[in-house]
């Protein structure tokens, strides 16, 4: 199986992996940069994804539910309506990332950099924002029902 990034280039190959999902956490497992990867639709639910290099990803519409994504490189990432509800996003970077319309229900962003973030019309409800840094993010008709912050 194969990785690609946003231009169609290969930047990851593993003929072990069976699924999307488990080639992606082999690559991170073994420190590959995923910037500028191409997981857009991707079904990567409860998959472990700490620490990973996810730069200018385009995960667009991914399911990211309850994945491991604490410690993770986003920033400038396109996350548009990607589900991470129950997420792990402790410490991840998420400065400059387009999260509009994004599912972040129960998810646990302590710790997480926001800032210059794209949160319109997300859902935060009863997310974890302690210590999570907001600067400058845009919170235009964000849910933040219930939401824990400092």
């Amino acid at each position: 199986m194969k990785l690609y990034d946003i231009k169609q280039n290969i930047i990851y190959t593993n003929t072990k992996a069976t699924t999307l999902k488990e080639l992606v956490e082999l690559a991170v497992k073994e420190k590959v940069s995923l910037d500028n990867v191409d997981l857009s639709h991707a079904d990567l639910s409860s998959a472990n994804l700490s620490s990973a290099k996810l730069e200018n990803a385009n995960l667009r519409n991914a399911d990211l539910e309850d994945a491991d994504l604490s410690s993770a490189k986003l920033e400038d990432a396109d996350l548009r309506n990607a589900d991470l509800s129950y997420a792990d996003l402790r410490y991840a970077n998420l400065s400059s990332a387009d999260l509009s319309y994004a599912k972040l229900s129960s998810a646990d962003l302590e710790d997480a950099d926001l800032s210059y973030a794209d949160l319109r019309y997300a859902n935060l409800s009863s997310a974890d924002l302690s210590s999570a840094d907001l600067s400058s993010a845009d919170l235009e008709n964000t849910d933040l029902r219930n939401a824990k912050k400092d």
